[in-house]
């Protein structure tokens, strides 16, 4: 698949823009500051309504505005898609899909793949566990799009179920006996949802293994060994390691948050579930986080993305998976786009040249350099100039 048209309405710095992009690779070159990174952003938004840079919407909409509009068109093999999304400040976001009704803006999930490069993927191997997280959720959505309703719900319970413990910890402190009647219908809905999306993880995790490891390879030259391992805080390896069935993850769930009530009411926090683990990174049989060099670091999170690419169905050979949630497709109309934002400024020559060359072969490759010497030869093909609020092809 590929993006044949971008057009933006108030996002970001740009109070209005319309680019023609072609399959294979773009540059957009520009000064820093100038809003390249604005222009994949809003692409990688589509595919995954969330941005790599913010936690929330509201940035995203040019100040003084009160809503922002992104319109792609989206072709695969003979079929091109218009997707509109509507960003607005407190209310719902809302889409569109070749000009239809606006309706709810997750309608719009799996038309766009993307797997997005970023100086900020360096925090995936250093940085603490909800980017890890939200490394996993945002892949297992981008495969099965129906997922982004159970972890919404999931997170609602979440803060709801948060809610609840700290008003029951102040009535313990009171001296009050708390009614634990609501909580046990939260605890029930929690390890429902939660056992689903730790199957959902788990079988992820299963399948990115391999492809970490030869990724991690590819894109530093060298045998480092690396492994990923999903980690729970209650549940054994034996566990997080067997077959993925949300109906005995719930099971398993319901009995640690029952076993950990008191220690939460304690403390006034969930302490159980999927909000809570973590994606365990080894380099050489030690933590990648504290023990991976700074090269190390980013061949890692170099091979966390490339993973990604091979999952959503990037390059021509099947990959092996468990069958338990999807079954990608392969072949260049299956391509997701691959974006690299202001990454080659990151890396050391060799890593440079070894990444230019693992994702030239995709079916589109935008890159955003801060001078056209940061784009590797390889990468050479259609070239936009950025300057403030504007988008010109040279």
């Amino acid at each position: 698949m590929y993006v044949s048209h971008l057009s933006l309405l108030d996002f970001r710095s740009y109070e209005a823009a319309d680019v023609e992009l072609e399959p294979g690779p773009n540059a957009f070159v520009g000064r820093n500051g100038r809003g390249k990174t604005n222009l994949v952003e809003a692409l990688a938004y589509v595919a995954t309504l969330g941005s790599h840079r913010v936690a929330n919407d509201t940035p995203l909409i040019r100040a003084g505005a009160q809503r922002a509009v992104v319109r792609t068109r989206v072709v695969r093999g003979e079929r091109a898609s218009t997707v509109e999304l509507e960003i607005t400040a407190g209310k719902a976001n809302r889409a569109r899909v070749n000009r239809g009704q606006l309706g709810r803006a997750r309608d719009v999930l799996g038309i766009l793949r993307t797997v997005l490069f970023a100086p900020e993927d360096l925090a995936l191997v250093k940085g603490d566990p909800d980017g890890r997280r939200r490394f996993l959720d945002q892949l297992v959505v981008q495969l099965l799009p129906r997922a982004a309703g159970v972890l919404a719900d999931y997170e609602r319970v979440v803060r709801q179920r948060s809610a609840l413990l700290k008003s029951l910890r102040g009535h313990r402190a009171a001296g009050r006996s708390p009614d634990l009647s609501a909580l046990e219908v939260w605890d029930a809905r929690a390890a429902q949802l939660g056992g689903q999306v730790l199957a959902w993880r788990l079988a992820l995790v299963r399948s990115a293994q391999p492809l970490v490891a030869t990724a991690y390879e590819q894109v530093s030259d060298a045998d480092g060994d690396a492994k990923i391992r999903y980690r729970s805080g209650v549940l054994p390896d034996d566990v997080l390691t067997g077959p993925a069935v949300p109906e005995e993850l719930e099971k398993l769930l319901a009995a640690a948050i029952e076993e950990q009530r008191p220690q939460e009411i304690e403390r006034g926090q969930g302490l159980v579930g999927p909000h809570r683990d973590d994606l365990a990174l080894s380099l050489g049989g030690l933590p990648a986080k504290g023990y991976a060099s700074h090269g190390e670091s980013w061949s890692f999170a170099l091979a966390l993305r490339l993973a990604a690419f091979r999952l959503l169905g990037g390059g021509t050979e099947p990959i092996a998976t468990d069958g338990v949630f999807w079954d990608p497709d392969h072949g260049s109309d299956a391509d997701p786009v691959l974006i690299l934002d202001d990454v080659f400024a990151e890396l050391d020559a060799r890593r440079r040249e070894r990444l230019a060359e693992l994702v030239s072969p995709a079916r589109q490759v935008l890159v955003t350099a801060a001078v056209p010497q940061d784009v590797p030869d390889v990468l050479l093909g259609a070239r936009f100039e950025v300057t403030p609020g504007q988008v010109q092809r040279v």
